[in-house]
């Protein structure tokens, strides 16, 4: 899977850096941080930074003694970018595999490392909706098997989610999917049929 960027860009640290920003482009981070995320050297990362910089990729921000980093939404690049970042990844096949096959899920986020960027091999999700335990299994671990990631799943019910709502908000999170509600749905139907 790591292959589709690795046969476009030579650079580890480059490919770190685009999947760290691309596949969740509101993180900002600094040289340091991501230095020890990755485990290399700052003069490393440094120069891969100055080259995403310098083409644009990436926008810096000084905020007093520390620089920042965030992947530049409006480059042409960007919307091509964030697919290929999130095909690397798998989250096209989740999202494909799981989330569209569940039935009567309402919202799908994304939870912790890779909402953050952050490649752990773990894909953790939080599902809301009434959702069948046994198909999502099986449905994960075919998943799996195609991304060679682990995917946990906490599945909950929408007021279970308004519970812990207080508790997500401390955690990276983001959207990754919604049912169109009812109306959408009927509309969708009726265009795909005529």
């Amino acid at each position: 899977m790591q292959n589709i960027l690795t046969g476009l860009i030579s650079s580890k640290t480059r490919i770190k850096l685009l999947v760290r920003f691309f596949f969740n482009p509101d993180t900002k981070s600094y040289l340091r941080e991501l230095a020890n995320e990755f485990g290399l050297s700052t003069n490393s990362v440094r120069e891969e930074l100055n080259q995403l910089t310098k083409t644009r990729l990436l926008k810096s921000e000084k905020n007093g003694r520390q620089i920042y980093y965030t992947a530049n939404k409006e480059h042409q690049l960007f919307p091509e970018l964030k697919s290929m970042v999130g095909k690397v990844l798998g989250l096209d096949q989740v999202i494909e595999g799981i989330v569209n096959r569940l039935g009567n899920l309402e919202v799908a986020y994304l939870l912790d490392d890779y909402a953050e960027g952050k490649d752990t091999g773990i894909v953790d999700l939080l599902l809301v909706g009434e959702i069948d335990s046994y198909h999502l299994n099986d449905l994960s671990r075919k998943t799996e098997r195609y991304i060679k990631r682990k995917i946990r799943t906490l599945v909950m019910s929408r007021e279970e989610l308004n519970n812990f709502f207080p508790a997500l908000k401390k955690r990276p999170y983001f959207l990754i999917w919604e049912a169109l509600p009812s109306d959408a749905k009927m509309d969708e139907t009726r265009n795909h049929c005529s």
